[in-house]
């Protein structure tokens, strides 16, 4: 077992972060037991770390299965961002690529390998050499035909297991129910896997449902708030995808259609412009989003149906990532579940399909709070409504339905739990047809016992009752209800039920209030000084730092490395890449908004420092004398200096430094990027003595000019 300190160090020092998410600890300790486990966690609840990290601690290489390039060159980046050496390998590569990374993983310079199921054979000279240490199946969902995105590629992953029976397994998906989760483990031929569901409540994504009806005026409202925020639009057909963006573009958005009919050259081009904050709508098919990581997606819209709950929260889950408040807004019409309809009747699983269908159709109509019947659809029961989804804002009215629910409770009970919605409603309303007469059910106690109350109202009562989490739907029996835990309350425990009266509802459609944004906020400084590291490092601007860790730059203020290290998303090597250019700007903010003179040579701060190095002490020396970090005095120091202020920044730096920056300058074509330098002096100089040095040149070539 990995000691604690270690861990967290870890944690720290590569991914920023001070404490484990909930069940990550519980994880990792397991993967370092040598446990198989299956890992069901939400979109953004913190997955990859749990085998990043240990990645990062075991002795050899952690083999990553990842069905998509895009998802896997994502991913690669974020690690190297954190100072994690990772590599991927795919048949688009050429053979030279390929056999550099070879190289470094015989030299065991490599902690993270990424392949996708259809490359294995590539790296069979990997497996010979016995360094795998752990093997990650990630998107694990796509094994199984219960689930919503089979990959055939994905069958063939249970001889992993079989070949190497003492390395660890841990496969991971956002979205599993109980039939996808067995076949999970089943065809990874890991039965005895250790299973950790997370909560999947991501109380950050407001929920809201409307009727399909002038679907493009709703955008429009929806997104004149929002212009500058980041989504995307799901669309069931590429013409839609179409005709919606060319709709955005005509009305000032930088929007893209995206669906299989396009290029793949132009798929790849308009996947990178949205990672890279170049383009800020996509109008896609279902094929968008898995390999997307975008921590800063703001909201997501599905113009039509989608066809079953797993593949909506998965969608859904794409906004939001970062933890900070995002929407989500679904429109539904008749027309949608036809189609659906026809298309699952075609699917070689259509039993299931539609099934699943029927019950994305009850969500879309519920009269209850949407958040209950998601978590109660991944088998997670919660009592309290959310107050973040339309109808917690606009309630129904409801009354005393326990009666009703101890009627139909007690007639799925009596039915052995054997029988479909259809046939249970039959039996409540005493219905005289073949299908109960056969069976025998109209000898049952409760036959008849509610045939006062509709057909299609006990329908809507059956789906509240399932919404509410008392029962459920057994997908891979013959779509048979089933009771919960709750249910057994109902029946046994007095539980109270309260369902909505369905001869009174009125669906009122609510406006989401889009945050509002000050054009000259701290946090929107910092994002575009995010977006010009990104464009120079070429890597997507959420890979440098997410919106939450700039929310809590904003809150905290750091000036200093050591405060700068206490945020959120802040470790060692991104605080050396970053931390000068990111505590520069918010010093300068502060300051803009004090005076507009020079800085703070009126504060206390700056003038303390400018004074001691006046009576010609050493950084050091005034670090220690100041209780501050090395580099907020280089800092204050650089900022006086660019200022005005008659200070001699050169007894701070040795002539052959700076003549050796001078010269790097010319020989790199003048960069922005503090980390071209580092990595051109070959990491042998630090990065406060390049700070200070091109601050000089730069003020020595404002003279000259």
């Amino acid at each position: 077992m990995v000691e604690e300190v270690q861990l967290l160090g870890t944690l720290k020092e590569h991914f920023g972060f001070e404490r484990f998410r909930p069940l990550q600890r519980q994880i990792i300790d397991s993967v370092f037991e040598g446990n198989d486990n299956l890992v069901i966690m939400p979109t953004g609840g913190g997955k990859s770390i749990c085998f990043q990290l240990p990645a990062v601690l075991l002795p050899g290489v952690t083999l990553v299965i990842s069905p998509l390039i895009a998802l896997m060159k994502d991913q690669v980046d974020g690690l190297t961002a954190n100072g994690i050496p990772a590599a991927f390998l795919n048949s688009s590569q050429k053979e030279a690529e390929q056999q550099e990374i070879f190289s470094k993983l015989a030299q065991n310079e490599i902690k993270l390998l990424y392949v996708a199921p259809e490359s294995l054979q590539y790296i069979d000279t990997v497996f010979s050499a016995g360094k795998i240490s752990l093997i990650a199946i990630d998107e694990a969902h796509c094994i199984s035909s219960w689930g919503h995105d089979f990959r055939p590629a994905y069958t063939q992953l249970g001889y992993l297991k079989n070949r190497y029976p003492s390395t660890p397994v841990i496969a991971l998906t956002a979205t599993a129910d109980k039939a996808t989760r067995k076949d999970i483990c089943d065809q990874l031929n890991i039965p005895n896997a250790k299973k950790f569901v997370a909560s999947f409540d991501r109380k950050n994504l407001s929920l809201e449902v409307r009727p399909g009806i002038k679907k493009f005026e709703q955008i429009y409202s929806f997104l004149k708030p929002r212009r500058d925020e980041s989504g995307i639009v799901y669309c069931l057909s590429r013409k839609s995808t179409e005709e919606l963006s060319a709709k955005l573009k005509a009305k000032g958005f930088k929007a893209e259609a995206y669906h299989a009919g396009l290029s793949h050259a132009e798929r790849v081009q308009f996947q990178e412009d949205f990672i890279n904050d170049k383009t800020q709508i996509i109008c896609a098919t279902i094929a968008f989003g898995m390999g997307i990581d975008k921590s800063n997606v703001r909201w997501v819209i599905h113009y039509n149906l989608p066809k079953n709950l797993e593949g909506y929260y998965q969608e859904i889950g794409r906004a939001g990532r970062d933890g900070l408040p995002s929407s989500t807004l679904l429109f539904h019409s008749y027309a949608d579940v036809v189609q659906l309809q026809k298309f699952a009747e075609n699917s070689g699983n259509s039993e299931v399909q539609l099934a699943k269908l029927e019950r994305m159709k009850q969500y879309s109509e519920a009269l209850s709070c949407r958040r209950k019947i998601l978590l109660s659809y991944f088998g997670e029961l919660i009592s309290e409504d959310c107050g973040n989804c339309d109808v917690c804002r606009n309630p129904p009215e409801f009354f005393d339905g326990t009666v009703l629910a101890q009627k139909a409770l007690s007639t799925i009970y009596r039915l052995k739990e054997e029988e479909p919605i259809s046939v249970v409603i039959d039996v409540l309303r005493g219905a005289q047809n073949s299908q109960i007469i056969e069976k025998g059910y109209q000898h049952i106690k409760t036959f008849g016992i509610a045939n006062d109350v509709s057909w299609r109202d006990w329908q809507q009562y059956m789906i509240q009752l399932m919404n509410h989490g008392y029962v459920e739907i057994a997908f891979h029996d013959k779509n048979k209800l089933r009771l919960t835990s709750l249910a057994k309350k109902v029946l046994f425990e007095q539980h109270s039920v309260q369902l909505a009266d369905v001869k009174k509802v009125e669906i009122k459609q609510t406006q989401t209030i889009a945050e509002e944004k000050t054009a000259d906020s701290l946090f929107e400084r910092l994002r575009k000084l995010r977006l010009e590291l990104a464009k120079e490092e070429g890597i997507p601007a959420y890979l440098i730092f997410n919106d939450a860790t700039l929310k809590e730059m904003e809150k905290e203020r750091p000036i200093s490395d050591a405060e700068f290290m206490q945020i959120n998303g802040v470790g060692r090597q991104k605080m050396q890449n970053y931390g000068y250019r990111f505590i520069k700007e918010i010093i300068g903010f502060g300051e803009e908004k004090q005076t507009k003179k020079k800085p703070r040579s009126k504060g206390d701060t700056y003038k303390a420092t400018l004074e001691l190095s006046k009576e010609g002490l050493g950084i050091e020396e005034i670090s220690q004398k100041r209780g501050l970090a090395a580099t907020t005095i280089f800092s204050h120091l650089t900022k006086l200096f660019e200022a005005g202020e008659d200070i001699d920044l050169q007894q701070y730096i040795s002539k052959t430094d700076l003549e050796a920056v001078k010269k790097g300058k010319k020989e790199l074509d003048n960069p922005s990027s503090l980390k071209t330098y580092f990595e051109h002096f070959q990491e042998s100089m630090d990065y406060n003595t390049i700070r200070l040095a091109l601050t000089i040149l730069g003020k020595e070539e404002k003279i000259e000019s």
